[in-house]
């Protein structure tokens, strides 16, 4: 079954195709020409024969020094059979299309970059007829953003980051720092920058922060996840889920709650004002900055 990380992590790709080329150059030192042209195509590899060969993203990229098609893999866990169909895509593409092919294989853990780095053989050992070097970007090379400058100038690599990175105690400053990029954006990219977030998160706290950064977000409340996250506040309550958001992201940024602040908080009968101090919470240093312009 293809789990929702799975779908994030190539979509994000589809979404932004110019951020593979920018990770193969600044990730990978790879000196992929600068392209100025992106086409998807068929993701379909199948032939007449019934054995169904599919990739997850399949783009075109014409750039001065010619036509690239990039192929991209999404893998969650090693798998020995995808790895053994990876060297048939790219000897299918480039008899069918006359364009070199590249492999990207993207993945969120360290164990799965290493098994996906391995160069495939085939042939006499030795003295291979083909070999297959996949490109792996993962935890290990995708640089991990948690400066706001940083994110703010290459919003699609905070993205990727946060897919990436984004578990353990440097979550809530890699989310802090891509709320911040997101900010930078028009609505639509942002919210759809914002799914595939939510979808890559796996650790269930690191989601439920990133939903509550989000709901500080104006944007946020014209994309459908938006929607999911106020149905389940109407069930729980608004104004009390509201108050738990600004404790919250105050506890994942590490700052002490004394308890005149939680009890004001918790008081606070007035959505607005609570929406207010979330978004404070967000650059605060201490408690008392939810406060600090009344």
């Amino acid at each position: 079954m293809v789990s929702s990380s799975h779908e994030a992590m190539h979509r994000i790709f589809q979404k932004d195709p110019a951020l593979l080329t920018r990770a193969l150059q600044d990730v990978l030192d790879v000196p992929f020409p600068e392209p100025h042209d992106f086409a998807a195509m068929n993701v379909d590899l199948t032939e007449i024969e019934p054995v169904e060969r599919r990739v997850d993203t399949l783009l075109r990229a014409e750039t001065g020094e010619g036509a690239y098609l990039l192929v991209v893999e999404s893998q969650g866990q090693p798998d020995e059979r995808k790895r053994g169909s990876w060297p048939y895509y790219l000897s299918y593409l480039y008899e069918k299309y006359r364009c070199e092919p590249v492999l990207i294989v993207s993945t969120q853990s360290r164990a799965t970059a290493r098994w996906a780095a391995r160069p495939i053989h085939l042939g006499v050992r030795g003295r291979p007829s083909l070999t297959v070097n996949p490109l792996v970007l993962g935890p290990d090379n995708v640089p991990l953003i948690a400066d706001v400058q940083q994110a703010v100038a290459a919003p699609s690599l905070a993205v990727l980051s946060a897919m990436t990175h984004g578990r353990g105690p440097q979550a809530p400053a890699i989310l802090e720092s891509l709320v911040a990029a997101l900010q930078t954006l028009d609505a639509d990219s942002a919210g759809a920058y914002a799914q595939f977030v939510d979808s890559c998160l796996a650790d269930p706290q690191v989601q439920q922060m990133w939903r509550d950064l989000m709901t500080t977000m104006q944007y946020f409340f014209r994309h459908p996840l938006a929607e999911q996250v106020r149905e389940e506040g109407r069930e729980e309550g608004r104004v009390e889920e509201r108050a738990e958001t600004v404790l919250n992201i105050l506890r994942w940024r590490g700052i002490d709650i004394p308890d005149p602040v939680r009890q004001r908080v918790e008081a606070c009968t007035d959505i607005d004002q609570l929406t207010l101090w979330s978004q404070r919470a967000i650059h605060a240093t201490t408690a008392d900055d939810l406060f600090t312009a009344e």
